[in-house]
């Protein structure tokens, strides 16, 4: 690999996704050696490799995911895909039957049970038996509209990927082991709207299985690692500010033909601190016990710097 060729692509990215400059030197000091570690797994295999990103709302998951796609297939010549757990949402219309079905708490996305874990599945295997000339379609979800978006609208992946990355808050999360531990509610969200525990205990029992088996697959577990589920709200309000002031600058070339139908769903700072309360059990059990498990932490500061990978050789 060339350093200017290195140097090019990370400013293009720099430019393209918004960052301040400075993103640079995170890129040079965490992204490079995780990609070159990444590297390394996939020639130590025959098979392609799934790679699990974990990082609470906020940290910055998805621009890491990005990076490391583009630099893998760009650089290191390694066919890499990506997509979100985010992407695979049940519908607005399957949450709806969800929440009237087993408890109205699901119909707000995030936790499991709110995912549509087959589709996910049926991905990952048609990436890693794709021949050349195959196409995949990767799930897109609308989060302004909080609905799927159409599958016209999927992006396209050609051809087999060597290295599968999914990104996810709550990618690699555990289950509470003895359902007592969910008796007492951590939050006024459980307290006021789950008193009798219906709604975390299914969110604890889908942990159990199939997001368990979903999991179990990934060959390599990284974290981005919070600095506490404070900065994740501060982080999660301005997300959704950015998402506001991206969607009033956007033309709106499709409205007449229906295409901006549904109403935008941009969340109030108010609505977004009752949201991240859906989270915030899983949150911050996966911020105390994932460290000492994950195959990679990167600790993240409150200004989002990002640390040194720091990375565990699996046995």
């Amino acid at each position: 690999m060339s350093t200017p060729e290195l140097t090019t692509t990370i400013q293009t990215l720099i430019k393209q996704e918004s960052l301040p400059d400075s993103y640079a030197d995170i890129a040079k000091k965490t992204i490079l050696p995780l990609a070159q570690h990444l590297h390394s797994l996939r020639q130590a295999r025959s098979e392609p490799v799934v790679i699990g990103i974990h990082g609470a709302q906020g940290t910055g998951k998805s621009t890491l995911t990005l990076f490391l796609r583009d630099l893998l297939t760009a650089h290191y010549r390694i066919p890499t895909a990506n997509f979100s757990l985010d992407d695979l949402y049940l519908t607005r219309a399957e949450r709806e039957k969800l929440a009237e079905e087993v408890h109205p708490l699901f119909i707000t996305r995030g936790v499991p049970g709110t995912h549509d874990l087959s589709l996910g599945q049926q991905v990952i295997d048609q990436l890693k038996a794709a021949g050349p000339d195959s196409e995949t379609a990767i799930p897109a979800f609308d989060k302004s509209r909080d609905d799927r978006r159409p599958k016209d609208q999927w992006p396209v992946f050609r051809g087999r990927a060597d290295i599968i990355l999914i990104e996810g808050w709550c990618m690699g999360a555990e289950p509470a082991a003895d359902e007592s531990e969910l008796l007492t509610p951590v939050n006024a969200l459980e307290e006021s709207e789950d008193p009798e525990g219906i709604w975390r205990r299914y969110v604890n029992r889908c942990l159990q299985g199939d997001y368990g088996r979903f999991f179990s697959q990934i060959d390599s577990l990284i974290m981005l690692k919070a600095p506490s589920l404070e900065c994740v709200h501060q982080w999660r309000t301005l997300q959704e500010h950015k998402l506001r002031e991206t969607l009033n600058s956007a033309p709106k070339e499709g409205e007449k033909d229906g295409a901006h139908a549904q109403p935008l769903r941009i969340m109030s700072e108010e609505e977004v601190a009752r949201f991240i309360m859906h989270y915030e059990r899983i949150t911050r059990a996966s911020l105390e016990e994932m460290p000492a498990r994950a195959d990679c932490v990167i600790h993240v500061d409150e200004d989002h710097n990002f640390s040194e990978p720091l990375i565990r050789q699996r046995q």
